[in-house]
């Protein structure tokens, strides 16, 4: 069969290997609900500066007809983006991260015109374009949406090659239902009350519903919570760079510790890579590579364990 190795499930001819396309999306307060995410084969979720979070969201087995909020880049969200060899898609960056990102070798489009212009980057410029457009009921600069179909046709007007990507992930089947665990209400705590992620396991489906700042995450566009397969949390350095920004360093290689979470159940292992071209390695305590659960995958990239609590289901009778 036809399948995606960023999910590990058998899709249509029509996105059949499609590279994936990778998309800086907000997760403020005021971004909420967000569009499209639900779609995403796999979400990082890393803070930024002053303790909000930003997703680098991987589209490849399914098209999202709407995407966003979109927003800027920084060095580390273009170097996780790096790794899966992606069409990487950013409203702006501030001017001495372009450099950066373009020695990374991305193939990368920024709906701003000529991105080499540094004198006339503003983040929140976004024109109304095939690949974008402002929606007028929500305020600037939470409110810059863009299309993954128009992404891939803009994507080959520029040369990009559609074929192709590299994925962290390898995949096994769910396990049956007497083999799940009861492993639930995993909370990362990122920076503050209003970035507190959740996600609950239900048993019935196998699968891990999100929340945040105590809210179900839902989809703006079908009404729809996010609902996940696997939940990854990486434990890496995360430091402010002390510039005037507050913008933060977050180590994308090297290694460090993981926990990997699916089936109702937790497992601890190391997260590697020695170059951002390549993409994550996820191994258990033993060295091997960990097989995931088919489907849609959130990783959360956090600078201490203390971050990441988890308990068990509490199963009671139904009131």
């Amino acid at each position: 069969g036809n399948i995606n190795i960023f999910s590990g499930l058998e899709i249509s001819d029509a996105v059949l290997n499609s590279r994936p396309i990778a998309v800086m999306v907000e997760n403020t307060p005021d971004a909420r609900p967000q569009s499209g995410l639900i779609n995403a084969d796999i979400v990082f979720e890393v803070v930024d500066e002053g303790g909000i979070t930003r997703f680098v969201s991987v589209f490849s087995s399914f098209d999202a007809e709407i995407v966003g909020p979109v927003r800027s880049s920084r060095p580390y969200y273009a170097e996780i983006a790096r790794g899966l060899d992606p069409v990487y898609v950013f409203w702006g960056t501030a001017p001495q991260f372009y450099k950066i990102i373009e020695q990374l070798g991305l193939d990368y489009i920024t709906p701003l015109g000529d991105p080499t212009d540094y004198s006339n980057i503003d983040a929140n410029l976004v024109v109304n374009g095939i690949e974008s457009k402002r929606d007028p009921t929500r305020v600037s600069p939470h409110n810059a949406y863009t299309f993954t179909p128009s992404i891939k046709e803009v994507a080959e007007k520029l040369g990009y090659s559609l074929e192709g990507g590299q994925s962290p992930l390898t995949f096994k089947v769910d396990a049956s239902e007497l083999d799940r665990g009861d492993i639930s209400n995993i909370t990362v705590d990122f920076s503050g009350p209003q970035y507190i992620t959740e996600f609950s396991y239900d048993a019935a489906s196998n699968s891990y519903l999100r929340s945040v700042a105590g809210y179900p995450s839902i989809d703006r566009e079908s009404g729809k919570q996010i609902t996940l397969n696997n939940v990854i949390v990486m434990i890496t350095d995360i430091v402010n760079s002390g510039d005037k920004a507050g913008h933060m360093i977050v180590r994308t290689t090297q290694e460090g510790k993981a926990y990997y979470f699916f089936d109702g159940k937790m497992l601890e292992g190391t997260w590697s890579r020695y170059s951002a071209l390549k993409p994550f390695e996820f191994k258990d305590e033993s060295g091997n590579a960990v097989l995931f659960n088919r489907g849609k995958t959130w990783v959360a990239m956090i600078p201490e364990v203390e971050r990441l609590t988890y308990g068990l289901l509490l199963t009671g009778p139904k009131v």
